[in-house]
């Protein structure tokens, strides 16, 4: 009989302790840690397949070049970074209900069509439903195989003799090593299968996808050494009740992490947008205070989304500062410029700032449209309709130069925006800027572009 211990594991970070803790002196989190028996590992029990016995000269180990396996969903290729690796691990994950399924379905779908041969591990639903899925996206193809298991030796071996392209995990969550005392969905669990997952990924140049939920404060469920273990960690963002889905890459070995999808959910699956600023401008209201344009870049990819700001009087005293699709603590920062710099009285006012298509953004070219949206919500004074707004603001009210700022224009000029203010250092001797249907009115200061705005 193999004897187990018990240990207190953390659900965040996977540090371990042989007593309770309530708070984990790795991560900081509170009450994380959870009861779990670990029985000893013998020796041979885990995979070792892909490891070296001796050290070899790097100059001496050929260069292998394999061409990247193209999925032809253009969205989902780009933020893998131009395909598929061979023998790369991907961790897919996302709120329940959001898609990853759907996705994935697709994916291993487009890939038998073109000849590989695909594994689509389900361990939450059977082989009838993956079925009625793949038919309801006209999506059933010669070269996709479909098991229901939950047993990771089992899948093991079905790997070993069927010899994937291939194979999707349908959801790590679900998954359990015989070996491991603990329930499925345990730190154990996970860390462990994500281990043996990776080592058959590497030793036989299969390409597995692994799909994973999130917890209700958005991380991956889970101990945080499975991100450390994939090649790529993709998220599917995007509200539950609304069509649009944004894939968006946090870690990516094989290419940028910058790059971002946008899908759109139809009765068809996930339908690809290809011009995602039409579809985020589509709804944009005429003269509305509040509302600006401001031309974002993600990755190689620029486009255009709206940025709404309200201000109101605050009630019983309490003010609030809220976001949705931008970091709360940067807008207090910004706020905070425009009461120290500005002389705005806001104080005593509610700000709450939208980013409208649910899209989160990260890129600090966005402040000064923060900025003016706020003042322009404050003022109610409109922007003008026309006109779109980029730039990083400091601590002073300066307007700093951002990157590539030739793409973001050229998009702008698209879309037929006839006027930009841009940060006056970016325009120095630029020759990118293709266009002459784009007026550009440069500015130092926040202060210089609101006085712009006041007058037009």
């Amino acid at each position: 009989m193999v004897k187990t211990k018990t240990i207190y594991v953390c659900q965040n970070c996977g540090t371990q302790s042989p007593r309770w803790m309530g708070k984990c002196p790795s991560c900081e989190s509170w009450n994380s840690f959870v009861e779990e028996n670990m029985a000893p590992v013998t020796p041979g029990q885990r995979p070792t397949e892909l490891m070296d016995k001796t050290s070899v000269r790097l100059q001496d180990v050929p260069a292998e070049r394999k061409a990247r396996a193209m999925t032809g969903i253009v969205e989902f290729d780009r933020v893998l970074g131009g395909g598929i690796v061979n023998g790369s691990v991907t961790l897919v994950g996302g709120d329940p209900g959001i898609g990853k399924s759907t996705l994935m379905l697709q994916v291993v779908c487009q890939l038998s069509a073109k000849g590989y041969k695909v594994l689509y591990v389900s361990g939450e639903e059977s082989v009838q439903q993956t079925k009625m899925r793949s038919e309801r996206l006209q999506a059933d193809k010669e070269n996709l195989f479909i098991l229901n298991q939950v047993d990771l030796f089992v899948i093991r071996e079905e790997i070993k003799q069927l010899n994937p392209d291939a194979v999707v995990i349908d959801s790590i969550q679900v998954l359990y090593l015989p070996d491991i005392s603990s329930s499925p969905g345990s730190v154990s669990q996970v860390r462990e299968c994500s281990s043996v997952l990776m080592h058959l990924a590497k030793s036989r140049g299969i390409s597995v996808f692994i799909i994973g939920h999130v917890t209700k404060e958005g991380m991956l469920a889970g101990p945080r050494v499975m991100e450390h273990i994939v090649d790529t960690v993709l998220y599917l963002e995007g509200e539950r009740y609304t069509s649009y889905r944004i894939l968006r890459g946090t870690k990516n070995r094989f290419g940028s992490t910058n790059e971002m999808g946008v899908f759109e959910m139809t009765a068809q699956g996930l339908q690809e947008v290809s011009n995602p600023s039409e579809i985020f401008l589509l709804e944009r209201p005429l003269n509305a205070s509040g509302s600006v344009v401001v031309p974002i870049l993600e990755g190689t990819r620029p486009f255009l989304v709206e940025i709404q700001g309200l201000v109101s009087r605050s009630t019983f005293g309490i003010i609030r500062q809220k976001a949705q699709g931008f970091d709360a603590n940067r807008l207090a920062l910004l706020v905070a410029v425009l009461e120290k710099r500005l002389e705005l009285n806001l104080q005593d006012k509610d700000i709450f700032l939208n980013v409208v298509g649910g899209v989160r953004i990260m890129d600090p070219a966005a402040d000064l449209g923060v900025v003016l949206a706020v003042a322009s919500a404050f003022l109610d004074r409109t922007v003008p309709y026309d006109t779109v707004i980029l730039g990083e603001v400091g601590l002073s009210s300066e307007v700093r130069s951002v990157s590539q700022i030739g793409l973001r224009l050229n998009e702008a000029a698209k879309l037929g925006f006839k006027r930009c203010l841009v940060p006056r250092k970016n325009m120095n001797g630029r020759q990118d800027i293709q266009t002459d249907a784009l007026k550009i009115i440069t500015v130092e200061s926040v202060r210089e572009a609101l006085e712009w705005v006041k007058d037009h």
